[in-house]
């Protein structure tokens, strides 16, 4: 029996990887839902808490925190996160492409 199982390296952007559409706005979309998801536990919030602050149903705060984002456009997140009491700072360096440390978009969400 033969294994024909290889590996290859993967870049820095797993959407890219599998092949999405737009894979940047993919990473910067699961960037600021990884941000919302933390700044929840930190806060002790519950989803209906969480909801009720950033104006959603608590059904779409789970599906936001289970991945299901596609639809959600960055600015909505980014308001998400100004309701849960956060700056958010966007920094793009260099020839116009996303950076940080290089390479991605750097976001910063911190309570404000």
């Amino acid at each position: 029996m033969s294994d024909d199982t290889s590996i290859k390296r993967g870049s820095k952007n797993l959407f890219a990887d599998l092949g999405y559409a737009d894979p940047e706005t993919h990473r910067l979309k699961a960037g600021l839902v990884s941000r919302i998801q933390d700044i929840i536990g930190d806060s002790k919030l519950t989803q209906v808490e969480a909801a009720e602050r950033m104006g959603l149903s608590q059904p779409d705060v789970s599906r936001l925190l289970r991945g299901q984002f596609r639809d959600v456009s960055v600015e909505r997140l980014m308001r998400m996160l100004t309701k849960l009491g956060c700056d958010v700072d966007i920094v793009v360096r260099g020839d116009g492409k996303a950076t940080t440390k290089g390479d991605t978009i750097h976001l910063h969400a911190q309570p404000a």
